[in-house]
């Protein structure tokens, strides 16, 4: 019988491209390593979840983004493919349509945190998830809401077709 095993991955990728590093601590008056954008590659495709698409998939590190800055290993999972792809199906539809997304309250690291837990019973870094409230709570964070809404990742398709 062939094998239902993958390993799980977490690309973070900073979408400020080192910005918020440089220049956090000046304009929000704490400093942040970046504004992160998260996927989670397991049999051999990267998902995520984006307000353009909904929930999507391409090869890992095949987003507009280039390659991550970071991979954190989270394991091995035993969920079978199709019982993945019955749950990716399901969120499509219900938790993780496109016009659900939201930047600072139900976005990509939410995506990646639920996908982790599933697969593994493990979580993504708390430093990725906690950072929009992080940065709402500084007295700039709320003027800079506009600017950050706008950013989306593309370059994935959908893993339902």
């Amino acid at each position: 019988m062939e094998s239902t095993s993958s390993p799980v991955k977490v690309y973070v990728y900073d979408i400020s491209m080192g910005m918020a590093r440089a220049l956090s601590q000046g304009i929000l008056g704490r400093q942040i390593d970046g504004i992160w954008h998260t996927g989670i590659v397991v049999y051999g495709q990267e998902y995520f979840f984006g307000g353009t698409g909904g929930i999507e998939a391409c090869a890992p590190g095949g987003t507009v983004l280039g390659q991550p800055s970071e991979v954190i290993d989270l394991g091995i999972t035993e969920i079978p493919f199709d019982v993945f792809m019955d749950f990716l199906h399901e969120l499509s539809e219900t938790t993780y349509r496109p016009e659900k997304y939201h930047l600072f309250h139900h976005n990509c690291n939410n995506f990646s945190s639920e996908l982790a837990q599933f697969l593994t019973g493990k979580d993504i870094p708390c430093h990725i998830t906690s950072l929009p409230q992080e940065v709402l709570s500084t007295p700039f964070g709320a003027m800079i809401q506009p600017f950050v809404d706008a950013m989306h990742v593309q370059g994935g398709h959908s893993p339902f077709q």
